[in-house]
């Protein structure tokens, strides 16, 4: 075997082993996230803001996965990305902004239970026009979020509202969302105050001693890039006073704001110490002020508490936690770390499913340590000045008590907002509509993927440009050797310069090849994690398709368009089924629907189907076969069984047949003709929509291979052209010489 034999051997077997390995590893992953949804028991409703993923749209990237900084919340089946554990998802929104292909839509709600929030357009403007709302108040309940909804906030009204005598916004509410649109209003110099009605820090502020408070950075005016992962109530706080000073912003504290009069343009914000007037008003007020209650007895009495301020003053009293999320979970805990107190929590679910793992594993640890008294599948009753009377598991339970705290969430303030004149829209697990005015393609609340979508129309226009420019260049360069024949290139003067070893032509192969490295960016931009964030995911995946597109077109004109050996064309062939597939994968892949689309008609057809039987059920019990009819009823409705494309196609004529013979057979069993229409119809109908199901549910299989080839041939790629450089420079064909 010669050189270039084996050197293709081997990079055969390298790219075989990198598929083993690739297909391995998307299995192992599938298997288990299979196993952790079925260690779920029931059905989890998400708490917030939280992903749906389209598995027809996802191309597997998996960068979503790997963006998340709460963990495992998302896995993969079946190659594509799949919500895990919807109860922990607390709205980052990060895996969004990281998938390529815009698979993943954030929503809030789901199809069950809806969640009402207050209406706003892209730029977080109420149904009252000058009204803007931003952070908890508006469904943002993570710092970050609510963070970067208040400077985009400032940012739109620093462009449209016009300068003049006076206040030209009001801020209501001194939690990060108002903060950050106090700063950012700063920035842009424009005037404005905030109104707290208690202390600077809002919700924060009131947050238990120590409280990790933020897991994800953020970028903030007059501080800078907050980097730190955890942070503390404190430090958070520190570090909002630190900005605030050095902006030089006042915050108005202990005013309540009671009403909005007057106008767009022209607000009156009345207050508890007196009327302040704004050209705009931001509400960023959070929910804080209507805590959910019991609605039980005696919850009215001074020992009950919708917060945890001091852990300290419960020195040797009973004290009662009712909630199951992280603010429950850490007051107890705070409480028993801090105190001496006898802690009991009660909670009306069977398990700690909506707080995170570490606030479980340390609660859990106080309960084996017998510091903590779990009461699940609990409900409080009744409350009096030294008891609290619960139904745990459906039998009554009464336990000494001193203090009730109870953190069950927040409610919307209906009766505030209606009085502002703020209409609200309930969301059923879909993103936020867009106004009729709103341009195609703007989202709600994300004003700034406006500009972003422009940068990268404008960078497709540079590749195109660019790339055109080049294969232009290379072509004026030599349209007259690339014409030639084999033969008459040996004698033309402007072989030896733009022959593949050619000064120029192997100076084009030395700039292709480095350039088709660039390939390579783009998943380890995927799969690094110090990469994570690092510039838009889309954009990242534009660059790998323009080099992957110029790339095999640039390195034609280095071979002259000529293959010359067996590795030449092995490689050549290779780079063309990795863009082939490439195209496949980001193109075409996402068109073809899981279940044809079709699948969605087969509930309403089914419906139809049962109900013909039901009114037809006296005639077939009184034919001579009424199994035969029942059997033709049932068969049509079993599930698409997974095939192969090819056996699908090829049965498909088999299985017309059997229908048509089927119907026939059916035929002498009716002896009402409209009735055996009807059955005709339906039988047809539902035939049709299941050879549909089968069709495109094994076209998709098929397309799935994609990956594989793609990721086993740039493995393939990488030794090839290893060996083709190796092999140039031994055999002395060196660029500069």
């Amino acid at each position: 075997m010669d050189l270039g034999r084996m050197i293709l051997a081997f990079a055969v077997l390298v790219g075989v082993l990198f598929g083993a390995a690739h297909l391995l590893r998307r299995r192992r992953r599938s298997r288990k996230t299979t196993e952790a949804l079925a260690a779920i028991e029931h059905a989890v409703v998400p708490l917030t803001l939280h992903p749906v993923i389209d598995p027809d749209i996802c191309i597997g990237s998996l960068t979503c996965l790997k963006s998340c900084p709460e963990g495992d919340i998302l896995g993969v089946v079946n190659g594509a990305a799949r919500l895990i554990h919807a109860d922990h998802c607390i709205g980052h929104g990060k895996c969004a902004a990281e998938c390529p292909v815009d698979a993943i839509k954030l929503v809030f709600g789901t199809a069950e239970r809806g969640v009402d929030l207050p209406m706003v357009d892209e730029y977080f403007e109420s149904s009252r026009p000058g009204v803007h709302i931003v952070g908890e108040l508006g469904g943002m309940g993570l710092i970050r979020n609510a963070v970067t909804q208040g400077l985009q906030a400032a940012e739109r009204l620093a462009e449209v509202t016009a300068r003049g005598n006076g206040t030209d916004v009001v801020i209501v509410g001194a939690g990060p969302a108002g903060l950050a649109t106090a700063l950012g209003l700063r920035a842009a110099g424009r005037s404005f105050r905030v109104l707290e009605q208690g202390t600077l820090g809002g919700t924060v502020a009131n947050y238990p001693r120590q409280k990790v408070v933020m897991t994800e950075p953020f970028e903030l005016p007059f501080h800078g890039k907050l980097r730190q992962k955890l942070i503390s109530k404190e430090d958070l706080l520190e570090i909002w006073t630190n900005a605030l000073d050095k902006a030089q912003v006042k915050v108005d504290e202990d005013v309540r704001v009671l009403g909005i009069e007057g106008a767009d343009g022209a607000f009156r914000v009345q207050t508890s110490k007196g009327t302040v007037e704004a050209r705009k008003v931001v509400l960023a007020t959070g929910l804080r002020g209507t805590p959910r209650k019991l609605g039980v007895p005696g919850e009215e009495l001074p020992k009950v508490s919708y917060r945890l301020m001091d852990a300290e003053q419960y020195d040797a009293c009973h004290v009662l936690v009712v909630g199951g999320g992280d603010s429950a979970l850490e007051a107890a805990i705070q409480i028993v770390n801090d105190s001496d107190a006898k802690v009991a929590i009660s909670y009306r679910g069977d398990s700690f499913a909506k707080c995170r793992e570490a606030n479980r594993k340390k609660l859990q640890a106080l309960v084996e340590a017998h510091r903590v008294q779990v009461l699940l599948q609990s409900e409080v009753d009744r409350i009096t000045p030294d008891e609290v009377v619960l139904t745990v598991a459906g039998s009554p339970v009464v336990l000494p008590n001193d203090f009730i705290i109870v953190n069950v969430g927040g409610v919307l303030p209906l009766e505030f907002l209606s009085k502002l004149q703020i209409s609200l829209e309930k969301h059923f697990g879909e993103e936020r509509k867009k106004p009729p005015e709103t341009p195609v393609g703007d989202r709600r609340g994300l004003a700034r993927e406006k500009a972003e979508r422009t940068s990268r129309r404008r960078a497709h226009v540079f590749y195109f440009v660019t790339g055109a420019l080049i294969l232009a260049w290379l072509a004026i360069r030599g349209r007259d050797y690339y014409l030639m024949s084999r033969a008459a290139r040996l004698e033309s003067p402007l072989h030896e310069t733009l022959r593949p070893a050619g000064r120029w032509g192997h100076g084009v192969g030395i700039v292709a090849t480095a350039f088709m490295l660039l390939n390579f960016l783009y998943p380890v931009r995927k799969r690094s994690r110090m990469l994570s964030g690092k510039g838009s995911i889309r954009s990242w995946l534009d660059f790998h398709m323009f080099v992957g597109f110029m790339s095999p077109l640039v390195i034609a004109f280095h071979a002259a368009f000529q293959s010359n050996n067996m590795l030449a064309t092995a490689t050549a062939g290779a780079l063309l089924i990795v863009v082939l597939t490439g195209i496949i994968g980001r193109f075409i892949y996402g068109l073809v629907p899981s279940f044809g689309g079709k699948a969605m008609e087969i509930p309403e057809v089914l419906g139809r189907w049962e109900r013909l039987r039901a009114r037809l059920q006296p005639m077939i019990e009184e034919s001579d076969k009424p199994a035969l009819l029942h059997r033709l009823f049932d068969s049509v409705t079993e599930p698409a069984r997974r095939r192969s494309l090819l056996l699908v196609l090829l049965l498909g004529p088999f299985a017309a047949t059997r229908t048509r013979l089927r119907l026939l057979r059916a035929r002498m069993h009716f002896d009402d003709l409209g009735e055996y229409r009807e059955f005709r119809e339906g039988y047809l109908l539902l035939s049709k929509l299941r050879l549909q199901v089968a069709f495109y549910q094994s076209l998709k299989r098929l397309l799935q291979v994609w990956r594989l080839f793609h990721a086993s041939l740039a493995g393939f790629l990488v030794i090839a052209i290893a060996a083709h450089i190796a092999v140039s420079v031994y055999l002395g064909y060196v660029w500069f010489r």
